[in-house]
């Protein structure tokens, strides 16, 4: 139901509260979900995100679909002899990329032009600037940008310097997601991470001293295994010093196929357990709130003003194009993923290029959409339209969502609010059950508490999930 993305797959922070789930309410939907819901077809994409899968190794978590280069194509240091650009693998991959973005049709006649663009990976700064420019090259030739574009970049400590970073910027990037993951030598080499602290602390010198970069995001992770609270405060404290205006934390997953899912069970030592990996949680939003963060999703926290716009689209429901290995588009109401194998994805471009991909038959249908709505706005401060949900999916579904949670905003876990965006009390709510008009009027979002609701995600989201498909 739900489209693959990098972005997601990281963010899949829902961490369970010991005991609390099976106490959980299930309170019966009020009414059925209709199959007649009128759902608009959301605008042309203004997002492309662009998937360069090299790594200079699969780190123990890792299933993403990556290309590992090994130590012949990389070093600590990007100037070392030992880093090549112009490794044959790097240049065939973005040949290919180039190959689908030329036989890509807009969204429609009057595309409008990109206003971000996103390189995911993979270590997307082992690709050389001069590639990375032929991709945005082809991006702007095909689909047009905006003025000022928001043009975001992952890099990882050790696979750039300081000249490599200059000449991103050079080229338009102005936004770096730093993927530090943690502040101690003994986690990072427990992740099968390919830098140390050291290189860490180079990279955020880099960063944080190149003119013109205002922007950059520091991304973490937590209940790692052997990781302890004050480890977890250390690493807190230390990308607060380093003074990014985003933060992203990732609370562990463990994922079939990877080193960590053989070697470990959720909530088994050396992981933490579910009590645990909520205090860490919790230890984030109280730490960043203090430190002027805002928490506007789940995983991301930023300073005023410095949200991931890119990242806003998922979030929001709203088209974006994707391109590369494995990664997923939403175009025209229709998702659809490319392959994650390189072979399969050659193939697939080929196919591409000839006229012979059915994209048409991935369409989203409007059940589906209402879950994609419900557990992408819940995941956001903002949260849940009501009026705009009522108006795609029905204002019974909106009053069944709403008596649904009705115990979870007694509890505290669940945040109504007006049109103002001021929280109602229990007894406000209450009395708007009553009448399914003021569902939208005076009820005009559903959000989850900070951290609390948050907390209980997966638990709230199952249970919306529920309304809408009994």
């Amino acid at each position: 139901m739900l489209f693959h993305s990098p972005l997601l797959k990281k963010a899949r922070n829902l961490i369970p509260v010991p005991g609390f789930p099976n106490a959980l309410p299930r309170t019966p939907s009020v009414c059925k979900f209709s199959s007649s819901a009128d759902i608009p077809t959301p605008p042309p994409p203004t997002s492309a995100y662009v998937h360069l899968p090299f790594c200079r190794k699969r780190c123990h978590y890792c299933d993403f679909p990556i290309i590992a280069l090994g130590s012949s194509s990389s070093s600590s240091s990007p100037s070392s002899s030992h880093h090549r650009d112009d490794d044959p693998r790097i240049a065939n991959y973005i040949h290919l990329l180039l190959r689908e973005i030329e036989a890509t049709r807009p969204a429609c006649d009057s595309q409008p032009p990109l206003e971000t663009v996103f390189f995911g990976g993979g270590t997307p700064s082992l690709v050389p600037p001069t590639l990375v420019a032929s991709v945005l090259d082809a991006l702007r030739s095909k689909f047009g940008t905006c003025t000022d574009p928001e043009i975001s970049i992952e890099m990882d400590p050790g696979s750039f310097d300081r000249g490599r970073m200059e000449e991103l910027l050079e080229l338009g990037v102005n936004r770096v997601s730093l993927g530090v993951q943690a502040f101690q030598e003994e986690l990072l080499r427990a992740c099968g991470r390919a830098h140390g602290l050291k290189e860490v602390y180079e990279a955020i010198e880099i960063v944080t001293g190149c003119d013109g970069l205002e922007n950059w995001s520091m991304d973490l992770i937590s209940s790692l295994p052997h990781q302890t609270p004050e480890m977890w405060e250390e690493s807190l404290s230390q990308a607060v010093d380093a003074r990014p205006t985003h933060v992203s934390v990732y609370d562990l997953q463990l994922e079939q196929g990877t080193n960590f899912g053989r070697l470990y069970t959720p909530g088994e030592f050396p992981l933490p357990t579910e009590a645990q990996s909520a205090n860490f949680y919790q230890m984030a939003s109280e730490t960043l709130a203090k430190e002027g963060y805002s928490h506007y999703e789940i995983s991301s926290y930023c300073k005023n003003g410095y949200e991931c716009k890119h990242n806003l689209t998922y979030w929001q429901s709203r088209s974006f194009y994707g391109f590369g290995l494995g990664s997923a588009s939403y175009i025209n109401g229709v998702r659809f993923s490319r392959p994650r194998r390189l072979k399969e994805y050659v193939d697939w471009v080929q196919k591409l290029q000839d006229g012979m991909v059915d994209r048409d038959a991935t369409r989203v249908g409007s059940k589906d959409m209402a879950m994609d709505v419900v557990m992408l706005s819940l995941r956001t401060a903002r949260g849940l339209d009501m009026s705009s949900f009522g108006r795609s999916f029905g204002n019974c579904l909106a009053l069944s969502l709403c008596r649904t949670f009705r115990p979870f905003v007694e509890s505290g876990h669940v945040v109504a609010m007006d049109g103002d965006r001021k929280s109602l009390s229990y007894h406000d709510f209450e009395q708007q059950l009553n009448d399914d008009y003021e569902i939208g009027n005076k009820v005009a979002f559903i959000r989850l508490s900070d951290p609390d609701g948050f907390l209980l995600s997966n638990e709230l989201i199952s249970i919306a999930f529920g309304v809408i498909s009994p």
